[in-house]
Parts: structure tokens; sequence; C-alpha cells
């Protein structure tokens, strides 16, 4: 009971606002969830780093959030206070997806993706999956350069030096990299992109798709759109009809799916070991063959 009391008491501290039932939803990563019942019949969603620690992660997915809110095209639920250890967003009651959200999500996310950047990467520290994510901007990077230097050379050598990956693996990584700007397709500015963009990250809710757990940034547009096919979102045909209707992709498109894939692949690499291991070999070999 005192426990729970305590709960609230952080909770009533970041929120400035009464909080009544709190439930537990479980949790992933060492993050605790919960659902809130605020004033008025309101609900809120709550996570908390456990042990008291502090969470890089909150203030990124904080940031990250009202980012894209700010594009005022994909849903997300609305910050409604956040600290070191803890998060609260707007409750969405999940739902069912169908074609027609489908549709829809695919075309608000080719608007979210035309509001733009002003860099690749973002003006804070990123975080996914509870692993460090490099948001620095290199001044001129071109979009190639600067995935290769912040997205997939990090994991292959946080992968090489857990040996998670084999030598021979390594190698195998690094020459698929050094396709990147071969295959990267015509340049394109740097897009508002969630970074981190699979069906687990996606509630369907209202005819919507709510974007959650971002890693926001400025990047390429398709890293999104091959994230949503990599562990299989329903209605992938739809969203992607959607998006063609409202922001056509360059030419060759298909064939680029597995260079956009070689990141958060490597990071399930980090996260899980050899599970993922075979599938981001074959990404490698997919790239190297194109």
């Amino acid at each position: 009971m005192a426990g729970s009391r305590n709960l609230a008491g952080r909770l009533e501290q970041a929120l400035g606002a009464a909080v009544g039932d709190v439930r537990s939803l479980g949790g992933q990563h060492g993050v605790a969830h919960y659902r809130l019942e605020l004033p008025g019949g309101r609900a809120a969603f709550a996570k908390i780093a456990g042990d008291g620690a502090a969470d890089p992660g909150f203030a990124a997915e904080a940031s990250g959030l009202r980012w894209l809110a700010g594009a005022d095209a994909v849903a997300v639920p609305e910050v409604l206070g956040w600290d070191d250890g803890l998060l609260a967003l707007s409750w969405i009651p999940p739902g069912r997806p169908d074609e027609h959200a489908a549709r829809r999500f695919g075309q608000e996310l080719a608007a979210l993706h035309a509001a733009g950047a002003d860099r690749f990467g973002a003006p804070w520290p990123g975080v996914i999956a509870g692993l460090p994510l490099p948001n620095a901007a290199a001044a001129g990077a071109t979009w190639p350069d600067w995935y290769v230097s912040a997205r997939l050379l990090p994991y292959l050598r946080r992968a090489r030096d857990e040996d998670l990956l084999s030598a021979a693996d390594v190698r195998l990584i690094e020459s698929a990299a050094a396709r990147a700007a071969a295959l990267a397709g015509p340049p394109e500015p740097p897009s508002r992109i969630h970074g981190d963009c699979w069906s687990g990250n996606i509630i369907w809710s209202g005819g919507r798709g709510w974007l959650v757990d971002p890693a926001a940034h400025g990047g390429h547009r398709e890293t999104d759109l091959a994230m949503l096919a990599l562990f299989g979102v329903p209605f992938l045909d739809q969203i992607r009809a959607g998006y063609q209707e409202r922001a056509p992709l360059a030419d060759g498109w298909p064939e680029r799916v597995p260079l956009h894939q070689l990141h958060p692949l490597l990071v399930h690499v980090c996260l899980f070991g050899a599970a993922y291991t075979e599938a981001v070999l074959s990404a490698s070999w997919a790239v190297l063959s194109r």
C-alpha cells in the first residue's frame, strides 16, 4: 500500500494533477508500465524506471513525440509530464487495424516525412530500445555517410566487442555498409522520421495508426517504410498505397529495403544476440547482391 502511495505521489508531482487508480501493465527493458486514472475520467499511460534509476530514454521519447506532433500529421500521444525516471502520456485505447486505417496511416506517414528536418540526426541524445542512439549531425554529410557512421557502425562495433558476431560476420556487414552510397538512390533532404517504425510501435485506435516509442530524428523516409516491412505490420500493401498517393518513392526503392533494415537488425543483434545473426547477414548479402 505504501508503495502504491509513493508511486501515485511521484506521478502527481510529474503531472501536476491528482492520480486515482494506478494499474500495472507489466513492462520491458527494465521499465514498468502503468495505466492511470486522472481527474474527469481521463486515462494516462506511464513508464517508470526500476529502482529509482534515471532513464535517458524518457527525455529522448518526450522530445521525439513532441517533435513528431509538431508536424500535425501522424497521430501521437500527448506528453503529459516526465522527469529522469518517469514519462506519462495520454492513454490511447487500442483497437484493430483495417484497410481504411492502414491507407490513412500511409498518407499521414507521408505527411510526417514531408514536414522535414534541419539535419540528419536530432538536437537531443537518442535512445533506441534502451541503447544509446547517436544523433549528432555532421556538417554537410550526405545521408549514406551519416547512416553508416551513426546508425550502422556503432552497433556493429558493439556486437563485435560483445562477441555477438564473428570476425567473418563483421567483414560481411562492413562490406555491405560500404555500398550505402552506391545504393542509396537519388539524394533527398532529411525527412522527419519515427526511426523505430515497426508494427509494435503502432497503436491502431479510432480508425488511425498512432505512433509511439519513437527514436525520432532527421533521416531517410525509406527507413520507416523498411522497418514496417521487417516485422510484419498488418495491411502493409494498403499503407504503402496510401503513402505513394501522397509522396511517391524514388524508383528502385524495393531494392533499397535491405540497406535500411541493416540498422534495426544490428540493434536486435545487440539486444538479443544470435537469434538475429542470420537475419542481419541475409540483409547484408541482399545489399551486396544489388
